[in-house]
């Protein structure tokens, strides 16, 4: 009788396990699915809009030099625009050379092809890193940009980008993270790795604003790339800065893993601002 009952109780056991490992591939169903297709379907709305940031120049070699990554964005007609956000970095600096060459985007027409179109600086917000610009030609698919006052740390994200400079081709790449930190930040320049008398001056001075660090690995072309809810597309930041060990070419073989992004709420202020000139 012993035996008996030890045995029922065993039998329950192994449906009570049954059950639980049902309710789990249920649960998977039901709600694993629906996130796997949240981020493909947002990856497919996010890439139309996002470009390629670069020079160009009849007699260089090569002709066309990649700067960073920039995303379109609407000032008024949503859906399409031609207005584009990048970093202030990205744009080439006055120390440097072939200061003579085009600011251009590359706009990605069909799977294949993209179409270079030139653009001029409408502003440009050196404290958040922030600059818009303006293309010619027909409008293309802009992202919608979401305040980031809602945003916390632990959420995930996704950013997109042209990262080791177009070394991967010049496909976007998505890459997955979570905010991990969001802390008051001084950037005084876009490249400062470390505390320095600069960095003081411009907390001192009010230059300190609120930013997110990302555990998602990031790398140089990156930058100007939009930071968007993995669920909606929603633009919530723009990557401005990767930490790297060593030299540039040491990135892809030992990435630290440390990626800072500027939030939307900035990106808001530099629309609205655009709006009113």
């Amino acid at each position: 009788m012993l035996d008996s009952g030890w045995a029922l109780s065993e039998n329950m056991e192994r449906i009570n396990m049954k059950s639980r490992l049902l309710s789990l591939v249920l649960i998977g169903l039901f709600f694993g699915a629906p996130v796997r297709a949240d981020i493909l379907n947002a990856i497919a709305k996010v890439k139309p809009s996002v470009v390629i940031v670069g020079t160009f120049k009849t007699t260089s070699s090569p002709r066309f030099g990649l700067r960073g990554t920039g995303f379109v964005v609407s000032n008024g007609n949503r859906g399409q625009g031609n207005l584009v956000l990048t970093n202030a970095h990205v744009l080439q600096q006055p120390s440097e050379e072939n200061l003579d060459a085009g600011l251009v985007v590359q706009i990605r027409v069909s799977q294949t092809e993209l179409q270079m179109r030139p653009v001029v600086v409408l502003e440009v917000d050196k404290l958040h890193d922030l600059a818009l610009l303006r293309f010619e030609g027909p409008p293309v698919p802009a992202l919608n940009v979401r305040d980031s006052g809602m945003v916390q740390e632990g959420q995930n994200i996704a950013f997109m980008g042209f990262p080791i400079g177009g070394a991967l081709g010049f496909s976007p790449v998505t890459h997955r993270g979570m905010v991990s930190s969001i802390a008051a930040a001084a950037l005084p320049t876009p490249t400062a790795q470390q505390l320095n008398e600069k960095t003081i001056l411009s907390l001192r001075g009010g230059g300190s604003f609120n930013i997110f660090q990302l555990d998602g690995t990031a790398y140089p072309g990156n930058s100007g790339g939009p930071l968007f809810d993995p669920e909606t597309g929603d633009v919530l930041g723009i990557v401005n800065m990767v930490f790297i060990k060593g030299t540039r070419e040491s990135a892809l073989t030992n990435p630290s893993g440390i990626t800072y992004a500027i939030p939307s709420v900035f990106i808001l202020q530099l629309l609205q601002r655009s709006k009113l000139n």
